[in-house]
C-alpha cells in the first residue's frame, strides 16, 4: 500500500527548493502545445509553497531567444529558463537529446550560489527526474518526484492510430523510481501503478490529490455567461477543454453529438459543442481532423472551436456548459473536470485512471465506461433532458470540488518533503556511524 501522510513530529521544512518542469514553461498558457494540467499544478503549488515561506526556483527549458534568464513568477517564485538546444521546434520526443546540456544549466545556476542553497528537488515529468536524478546525487540532496503520466500506463490504454510511447522513456522512467527519495501520486491508482507497474517501494509512495483554485472557480449565472459568449439562453452547450491529442479523445465527444441528433434531430438547432483548445503531440499530425469529423458527421456547423484560453474566460465557459465532457482514454487526474465541478458544471467522463478520483459518479457527474460515443450520449442526454437531476449533480459538483483545494495539496506536498528530509537525515547518520 502507499504510504499514508501523516504529520511528523518536529519534522524539517525546506528552506529553498529546485523545482524542475524541464519540457514545459509554468509561464506557458494550459492547453497550448505541452502545457497542461501539470502546468497549473506547478504554478499553483510554487505559489503557496512561497506563501509558506519556501523559496521556490523552477527550472525549464528555454524555447525563444526573447526570454529573461530568470523571471519573477510571483514573490519567492523564480523561474529560470536553461538554454539548451534550438529555442524553436523542437519536439517533446526529440528533448531526451537535450537532457545533459540542461543538466549543465542547472548545475552551474546552482554553483553560482552558495553551497548547500537548495535542500530538496522536486521533479515533474520523466524527463525532469532525470536531470533531478543527477542533481540530487550532486548537491547530496533528495529528490521528490512526480511522475503525471506513465508510459505503461498510457500504452496500456492506447487508443487505435495512436502512437505509442518509447521504450527509452519507459526505461527512463524505471530508473527516476528507482532513484526518487519520495514520489508523489496523484491518486490511489496512480500509486498503485508505480507499486505495480514500476516496482516502486510503497513506503515512499504519497497519494496527494491536486486542487482547484477555490476562489477563482466558482458558480455563476450561465445566462450571463452564454450572453458574453453569444450562445441562445435555451441551447444544449456541451463543451471539452484540454489538448486536442488523442489521448484526450475529444473525438467521442463530436461523435456523442452527432448521436445526440441523430436520436432527436429537435436537438440539432440547440446544440452547441464547444472545443477549447490547441493541438498538441500526436495531435500535431492531423490538426484538422476534428473538424474534418465534424463535417463527416453532418454537424460542422453546431461545433465551435475556441483557442487555449485564461482562466478568466475560461470560467466563464464552465459556467455556460450544460455539461463537461473528458472522454480521455488516460488520465492522472483530470484538473478540467474538477475546476467545471467548482463552477458548478456537472461532467460526463470515462471512468479511467484519476477521473474516478475527481468525480464522484451519481453526484457530480456520471463516469462512462469504455469510449463508446453512444454511451456518452446516452449520459449527457440524461443530464441535458432531465434539469432537475442536472441541478442536483451540479450542486453536488460544487460540494465535491470543494474537497480539492490547492491549500491541501501544498500542505501534502510539504508533508513529503519533510518525510524525504528526515530519511535522508536518518541515512547520513547511519552512514556516520558506518565509516
Amino acid at each position: 500500500m502507499p504510504a499514508r501522510l501523516t504529520p511528523l513530529r518536529r519534522a524539517p521544512v525546506p528552506r529553498r527548493i529546485a523545482v524542475l518542469s524541464v519540457h514545459t514553461s509554468p509561464l506557458d498558457q494550459p492547453g497550448t502545445g505541452d502545457a497542461g494540467g501539470m502546468n497549473v499544478y506547478v504554478v499553483e503549488t510554487a505559489r503557496r509553497l512561497a506563501e509558506s515561506g519556501i523559496e521556490v526556483e523552477i527550472f525549464t527549458r528555454a524555447t525563444s531567444s526573447a526570454l529573461e534568464p530568470t523571471v519573477e513568477m510571483c514573490p519567492g517564485v523564480i523561474v529560470r529558463h536553461v538554454t539548451a538546444g534550438p529555442f524553436e521546434g523542437l519536439l517533446k520526443r526529440d528533448l531526451p537529446g537535450q537532457l545533459c546540456a540542461v543538466t549543465a544549466g542547472v548545475m552551474r545556476a546552482e554553483a553560482a550560489r552558495p553551497e548547500g542553497w537548495f535542500d530538496l528537488i522536486h521533479s515533474h515529468y520523466w524527463l525532469s527526474g532525470q536531470v533531478g536524478w543527477l542533481a540530487s546525487e550532486r548537491w547530496n540532496v533528495p529528490l521528490v518526484h512526480s511522475m503525471h503520466t506513465m508510459a505503461k500506463v498510457k500504452n496500456r490504454d492506447l487508443t487505435d492510430g495512436d502512437t505509442p510511447e518509447p521504450e527509452m522513456r519507459v526505461i527512463g522512467e524505471e530508473q527516476v523510481v528507482a532513484a526518487a527519495d519520495r514520489l508523489v501520486a496523484n491518486t490511489d491508482d496512480e500509486a498503485h501503478e508505480l507499486i505495480d507497474m514500476y516496482d516502486a517501494d510503497p513506503s515512499i509512495v504519497d497519494v496527494v490529490h491536486p486542487g482547484v483554485d477555490l476562489d477563482t472557480f466558482t458558480p455563476g449565472s450561465m445566462r450571463e455567461a452564454r450572453q458574453r459568449h453569444g450562445i441562445a439562453e435555451d441551447a444544449v452547450v456541451l463543451l471539452f477543454v484540454g489538448r486536442i491529442q488523442p489521448l484526450k479523445a475529444p473525438d467521442v465527444l463530436i461523435r456523442a453529438a452527432a448521436e445526440l441528433v441523430s436520436r432527436d434531430p429537435s436537438v440539432r438547432d440547440r446544440l452547441v459543442v464547444v472545443v477549447c483548445g490547441g493541438p498538441s503531440g500526436s495531435g500535431l499530425d492531423q490538426p484538422t481532423s476534428l473538424i474534418d469529423l465534424a463535417s463527416d458527421l453532418g454537424i460542422a456547423e453546431r461545433v465551435r472551436f475556441e483557442p487555449p484560453r485564461d482562466r478568466a474566460t475560461l470560467v466563464d465557459w464552465y459556467r455556460a456548459a450544460d455539461v463537461v465532457v473528458v472522454p480521455s482514454h488516460s488520465e492522472s487526474f483530470g484538473l478540467v473536470a474538477v475546476e467545471a465541478q467548482a463552477c458548478g458544471t456537472p461532467v460526463v467522463a470515462a471512468a479511467v485512471g484519476g477521473l474516478r478520483t475527481a468525480i464522484a459518479d451519481q453526484v457530480s457527474g456520471l463516469l462512462v465506461n469504455g469510449h463508446d460515443p453512444r454511451d456518452f450520449a446516452s449520459a449527457i442526454a440524461r443530464i441535458t433532458e432531465q434539469p432537475r437531476l442536472r441541478a442536483e449533480l451540479a450542486a453536488g459538483a460544487h460540494m465535491h470540488a470543494a474537497s480539492f483545494g490547492w491549500a491541501a495539496t501544498t500542505a501534502g506536498l510539504i508533508s513529503s518533503y519533510s518525510a524525504a528530509l528526515a530519511n535522508t537525515a536518518v541515512d547520513s547518520r547511519v552512514s556516520a556511524l558506518r565509516s
